[in-house]
């Protein structure tokens, strides 16, 4: 087993290759929330409006995006949207297809937050004298931010499983780079086994990273 190991993945050098698919993993997974983030905080507040075409854009885009397989969106970005306007830059794409994606929870997410914290709290926000975003921004977003924490973060964690598929456009990411070697060695079970630890590892450690983070926080609410 471990010569096999040695021979596959040791011998010329083609572990190196790793840190680089992983890299492209995080970054395309990193970008796609701070996207899907931006997204998320709009929609959710058209959800929230009184007004009904704002409240209808929010849902529209959430029922398409979130009833659509992300590896189908991913190549109708790729070869419908982007391909014909010439941007054959697939990193990119990938990044805004994963960003568009997450967004559509995310805005689930910030919702469903907000509608979490007491309504008195915007009444007494304005009653001190705070206009509607002040007091959204300064006494609402803050204490929904807690409550939506542990799914938010859940959402990042399957993003960075989701982008295994950014491959489909032929992406170098973690799962393409293991499938490189797979093809270059006609050896399947190290490359997509070493693929899976590695995918394993980096979530398992992320979710009680963020674990930890939830606790610390609840700790410091508790003392004050």
């Amino acid at each position: 087993m471990f010569q096999s190991f040695f021979d596959v993945m040791i011998s010329h050098g083609r572990w190196k290759l790793i840190p680089a698919g992983l890299g492209t993993t995080l970054l395309i997974a990193f970008c796609a929330i701070l996207i899907g983030s931006i997204l998320g905080c709009i929609f959710a507040l058209f959800k929230l409006s009184e007004k009904k075409s704002l409240r209808a854009i929010a849902e529209i885009y959430t029922t398409i995006i979130r009833g659509i397989p992300m590896a189908t969106q991913l190549m109708i970005f790729y070869f419908v949207v982007f391909s014909p306007l010439g941007m054959s830059n697939a990193l990119l794409v990938a990044i805004i297809a994963f960003g568009i994606n997450s967004g559509a929870y995310c805005t689930e997410i910030f919702r469903a937050g907000i509608l979490g914290v007491d309504r008195g709290q915007m009444e007494a926000g304005r009653s001190l004298g705070l206009s509607w975003s002040q007091t959204l921004v300064k006494i609402i977003l803050p204490q929904a931010f807690k409550t939506m924490l542990p799914t938010y973060t859940s959402e990042f964690i399957t993003l960075i499983k989701e982008t295994s598929v950014a491959s489909f456009i032929a992406v170098v990411d973690l799962q393409k780079t293991c499938d490189n070697i797979r093809n270059a060695t006609y050896n399947a079970w190290i490359p997509l086994l070493s693929c899976a630890i590695i995918y394993l590892c980096l979530t398992v450690g992320l979710t009680k990273f963020f674990a930890f983070c939830e606790k610390r926080m609840s700790k410091s609410d508790r003392s004050k």
